[in-house]
């Protein structure tokens, strides 16, 4: 295709998809959970299929020299389509947000005033490598009544074009639109660029992947986006901190996963128990072979063992074994270091102290904010969202997790019995 024929060919998906939006926001729970269950089952029957496909990315793509981490997350093997199968599953399971009615009030007037939850119409979602990601983010479209147009990266293409074949004859068997949700036939990178100038066609676009990705998303894009540019994630141990309870949760928030957004990457520790903290906790991180780098009381303290912090460090999102100290006096220290140099992604407080926690917790201005856990908990599953289509760091609409209450919107609703305004 040549860019005019992009351009066209994108509209023409817009257009599809705006046009059967509200017949979608019309489906029952019924309707849409029959969906689910036939995509999943067409899933399961196009094992096969599926796998073949994936061999041809995986060929292409170690053709091209990706490199093997990248490769590993392109693969689709049993076990993934099986999670992708137990992950429809499990979103028929949650509750449906669309219809719901809550705040309901009686106003002077006598009229009810309340919200009722609705889609937002039609989602655009651009990701890169992980071809569950099709799967997942159909299925929250869906069950959240919203239409989507799904743009996966070049290098998933056949596994992600066998997936969209599986959900669309699943929607199909449910009686509802395969136009619900459509995903982008062509590597063209074009593409991208006329999807988030469409507001005519494309109500929000939620872009999954890494950092320039996303930049070039919120640089440019014409319509709204829900993002998260990086997770420079914090914890500060406060001098009342249980420190049995500091070791086991700053070592697992750097190290049960590094490539992670919600992994720590700064770790802020108290002036009062650093002599004593500091050795034993970098002696695990050591062990687990995690590169320190450190303030200047840090590296006094460690010794050779810490490599000395540059500026650049307080604002690195690391996603590997490496994580930056730094000795700070007291809690209004700690909250002005994390305020200056966070994403607002997840930062913690280590401590026993129920005052300090709750001064934490009203002045640390991030989507998560937490009080003696690890960070690796900031996710929609852990939450209990169920399943998320990502973390948002914005203020406005969805923030920290979006699941399937994130992909929908309000509107107000009043109830009378022939009121009328005096």
């Amino acid at each position: 295709m040549n860019i005019k024929d992009i351009s066209s060919y994108m509209r023409t998906l817009g257009q599809r998809a705006r046009a059967v939006s509200q017949q979608l926001a019309a489906a029952d729970t019924q309707r849409k959970n029959q969906a689910l269950f036939a995509i999943a089952e067409q899933l399961q029957q196009q094992r096969s299929t599926l796998q073949t496909a994936n061999q041809q990315d995986l060929a292409t793509g170690q053709a091209k020299g990706l490199e093997t981490a990248l490769l590993d997350r392109l693969e689709l093997n049993d076990g993934r389509i099986a999670a992708m199968i137990e992950g429809l599953q499990q979103i028929a399971a949650l509750p449906d947000p669309i219809g719901e009615i809550f705040d309901m009030k009686y106003r002077p007037s006598g009229i009810q005033v309340g919200r009722m939850r609705t889609p937002i119409g039609v989602i655009g979602i651009i990701y890169e490598s992980r071809p569950n990601v099709t799967a997942d983010a159909a299925a929250l479209c869906l069950k959240s009544g919203n239409a989507t147009v799904l743009r996966g990266g070049s290098e998933a293409f056949h596994s992600n074009q066998a997936i969209a074949h599986c959900i669309q004859n699943g929607l199909q068997q449910a009686g509802l639109p395969a136009d619900a949700v459509q995903v982008v036939a062509t590597t063209d990178r074009a593409a991208v660029g006329h999807m988030i100038s469409m507001p005519e066609a494309i109500d929000v676009i939620i872009p999954r992947g890494g950092k320039g990705l996303i930049e070039r998303i919120s640089n440019e894009a014409r319509v709204p986006v829900i993002k998260h540019l990086d997770g420079i994630c914090h914890l500060y141990v406060d001098d009342e901190a249980d420190q049995e309870k500091a070791y086991q949760i700053t070592l697992n928030a750097k190290t049960q996963r590094y490539g992670t957004c919600n992994t720590l990457e700064t770790l802020l520790i108290n002036a009062t128990i650093a002599a004593d903290f500091l050795p034993r906790i970098a002696a695990g991180y050591r062990e687990k072979g995690v590169e320190l780098r450190g303030c200047p009381q840090t590296c006094a303290i460690l010794g050779e063992s810490c490599k000395v912090a540059v500026k650049e460090d307080w604002d690195t999102e690391y996603l590997a074994p490496i994580l930056s100290i730094r000795v700070i006096d007291d809690l209004d220290q700690a909250m002005s270091h994390i305020n200056q140099h966070s994403s607002q992604h997840t930062d913690g407080i280590i401590t026993e102290n129920y005052t300090k926690a709750r001064r934490f917790l009203r002045e640390i201005d991030s989507s998560s904010v937490l009080v003696n856990t690890s960070t690796r908990f900031a996710d929609g599953f852990e939450y209990g969202l169920g399943a998320e289509i990502g973390i948002s760091t914005d203020k406005l609409h969805a923030r920290g997790p979006v699941g399937l209450e994130g992909l929908t919107s309000v509107k107000f609703i009043v109830l009378g019995d022939g009121h009328i305004r005096t």
